[in-house]
């Protein structure tokens, strides 16, 4: 990165991504402050996540070895808080994206304004993803590229964030952690939500809500009952694997209705919608009735081809240049011109097949 030095935050998680973006800014000049995030969950869960206690342990021997303050912010509160909207959201039958929201809220929310309390120019993270004069971009690796989760920042929280690696494959970084003598070169990624390890989103609904939400009936496309089920919460569209039913042929699930707790099953063709609705949104450009954008839906999703119908300042429609089968109420739908994020916002239902 090519700039001044500056006194800069940099969130340090225990990964390899982290420290190495505090190593390279340490090794461009600029004066860090590195701030490892509490997250308050405690117990077996918090031990195989990432913010756990020996991430805590490793991200401060990335501090020592640079030689630059360390400290360690509870975030518990507002942790919290996007777990129970986490939580909720599947009781109502949609499909959240919590990380999303940490990034939003947390690592550019209240980690920017204690940045600004100890007089530091911005937040410095390990994302990949790419910043030109306060434009999103994707990063450089398009396995790794992290944009979609970022697409919720503001213009003023993209003024104040730093992304060093979006110029770099992983493969480099951890080139890079090596040469700079990083313990956690070699550190696997954690791939789970970090409340939610082993990816069993159902026990931590159970655990929170006390059941799984509305309960109901499992009916196929012509609307026949095939099986009680114990919550809403235990589904979400698109879930192939433990329906407990048998079709005849591969089942998925295609709808969720929260209020009459009914959770629809069919073939993987009858996941096809040709639009969706999307609130929420935030422009990070201007959108017009018609434009072509290319759509993202989930995180680990290809672009598709779609056109713009904008409905009101917060809410759009997508028409699909070909059914999608990847339209699930509750996850973000960011659109994108080549590498440019342009906008994004929530899915908030399918309109027509």
């Amino acid at each position: 990165m090519d700039m001044p030095p500056r006194r800069l935050l940099v969130a340090l998680s225990g990964g390899v991504d982290s420290a190495t973006t505090a190593a390279l800014l340490a090794a461009e000049g600029h004066e860090l402050v590195t701030v490892f995030m509490r997250n308050g969950v405690v117990g077996s869960a918090a031990s195989r996540s990432c913010c756990s206690l020996s991430d805590a342990r490793d991200a401060r021997a990335v501090a020592d070895g640079l030689g630059v303050p360390f400290y360690v912010q509870d975030m518990s509160k507002g942790f919290h808080e996007l777990i129970e909207s986490f939580v909720s959201d599947y009781g109502r039958g949609l499909t959240p994206n919590p990380c999303v929201l940490c990034n939003n809220d947390l690592k550019f929310g209240e980690l920017l304004e204690l940045a600004h309390d100890l007089g530091c120019d911005g937040v410095a993270t390990g994302h990949y993803a790419r910043l030109d004069q306060g434009r999103l971009l994707r990063a450089v690796d398009s396995h790794k590229d992290q944009s979609y989760l970022l697409h919720g920042l503001t213009a003023e929280q993209r003024r104040g964030a730093l992304f060093p690696l979006g110029e770099l494959t992983k493969d480099k970084v951890r080139e890079l952690a090596t040469s700079f003598g990083l313990k956690v070169a070699t550190k696997p990624d954690s791939a789970d939500i970090c409340f939610v390890p082993g990816g069993d989103y159902r026990a931590v609904v159970a655990e929170r809500l006390g059941h799984l939400g509305q309960t109901g009936q499992l009916v196929d496309e012509s609307g026949k009952t095939l099986a009680d089920h114990g919550g809403v919460g235990a589904f979400t569209v698109g879930q192939r694997r433990g329906l407990g039913v048998a079709l005849g042929h591969p089942a998925y699930v295609t709808e969720i209705d929260p209020g009459t707790g009914t959770v629809t099953v069919g073939r993987e063709d009858d996941l096809s919608r040709t639009s969706c609705r999307v609130g929420q949104m935030l422009f990070h450009e201007a959108l017009r009735d018609g434009d072509e954008v290319l759509v993202q839906m989930r995180h680990h999703h290809d672009p598709e081809p779609a056109q713009v119908s904008c409905l009101d300042d917060e809410t759009i429609e997508l028409t699909f240049a070909a059914p999608s089968r990847a339209v699930t109420p509750g996850q973000y739908a960011v659109c994108y011109r080549d590498d440019l994020v342009l906008a994004g916002g929530r899915i908030e239902k399918e309109i027509s097949r």
